[in-house]
């Protein structure tokens, strides 16, 4: 009985992963790089009907078995050499890569991006250098965007250079024109990882004035210290210089907006753990400030609620002092001791 048992889960187990890896590789093929619609869908359809008729009508199920794994290890080799590229007909809104250029203490940013917008999709593009004085930078702030509940958000980070200056960074898609976000077309090479270095005039108002419905923007001001904040800002500069010059596709589930964001703090040395708080990037805020991360002299709710900055920008508008306006009235937390903090606060936990 115990035998018949374990060769039934084994049967279905076994199953259910032919099942997944067919369901896979025909995805695969359809959105490969195959020019073609009509061939990529003919293509994945009968990838699929031969692995159910194989497994159906032959009767040597192991060399079935090993057939199949053939087929499919030469469907995954194939699509992982697909290349990424910088060079498509991209979204005007994401078609100027950032860059930076080091000199000592001082880091320009080329591109940085202030689209003059009349709706989200008519503007007229804007871009501009800054050089900022890595002395000054004083302070990093987490922006969350939600449109669609509590659980899903878009994660931007915010440098502060003296209370003066700043540059955000939105880790987006890199779409082509034409070409609409998908979630599960994000899992097969579809699209580009772009860094956006972006003027907050931009990044935060083309979400709270300019899209349709408006998404509401949350700025939560963390209590990194100078000096961890300038290793955050070096591992970004570090990035747009490095997909600039080698292009590296998006994935819905290992390579987006708040993964990436996890992975630089990480680079050095934090103990942000990986948890279902990113997966779930909406609460990745309330995750930060249960390690300590954020102000904790209020409770979360109200953190947020002050927080919440769509009526200020839709008052204070193109206002080149937009920044430093848009905190006004902000808490501004307390720096983390080092002795108790984990590099960005947070307290340590084993």
């Amino acid at each position: 009985m115990t035998r018949r048992v374990a060769l039934f889960v084994l049967a279905v187990l076994t199953t259910l992963a032919i099942t997944l890896m067919t369901v896979w590789a025909s995805l695969a093929i359809y959105y490969s790089n195959l020019t073609d619609a009509w061939l990529r869908a003919a293509l994945a359809i009968l990838f699929s009907v031969l692995t159910l008729c194989a497994f159906a009508f032959l009767r040597n199920r192991r060399r079935t078995l090993v057939g199949f794994l053939v087929v499919f290890c030469a469907v995954a080799a194939w699509w992982a050499m697909i290349p990424p590229s910088n060079d498509r007909d991209w979204r005007p809104e994401v078609a100027v890569l950032p860059y930076a250029t080091v000199a000592g203490d001082m880091v320009t940013i080329h591109n940085i991006r202030n689209l003059d917008y009349r709706t989200e999709t008519d503007f007229q593009p804007r871009y501009y250098d800054k050089t900022l004085d890595l002395s000054k930078l004083d302070s990093l702030d987490l922006i969350a965007v939600y449109w669609m509940g509590d659980a899903i958000a878009h994660v931007m980070m915010s440098f502060g250079f003296g209370g003066k200056d700043f540059v955000a960074f939105s880790i987006e898609t890199r779409t082509e024109k034409g070409e609409g976000y998908s979630t599960i077309k994000g899992f097969f090479k579809q699209f580009e990882i772009t860094y956006i270095a972006g003027d907050e005039r931009d990044l935060i108002r083309v979400r709270t004035d300019f899209r349709n419905p408006r998404e509401d923007v949350y700025i939560f001001r963390t209590r990194a210290r100078p000096e961890r904040v300038r290793l955050l800002f070096m591992e970004y500069v570090k990035e747009i210089n490095r997909l600039k010059a080698k292009p590296e596709f998006y994935n819905t589930l290992t390579t987006n907006c708040t993964v990436n964001v996890v992975r630089h703090v990480r680079a050095f040395g934090v103990n942000l753990r990986y948890s279902w708080k990113v997966l779930l990037s909406g609460y990745l805020p309330r995750y930060v400030y249960d390690l300590g991360g954020l102000d904790s002299r209020l409770p979360f709710d109200e953190l947020k609620r002050r927080g919440y900055v769509n009526p200020r920008a839709n008052a204070i508008g193109n206002d080149p002092d937009f920044s430093r306006k848009i905190r006004e009235g902000l808490p501004v937390p307390a720096r983390a001791a080092p002795r108790t903090e984990t590099g960005d606060g947070a307290p340590t936990k084993n």
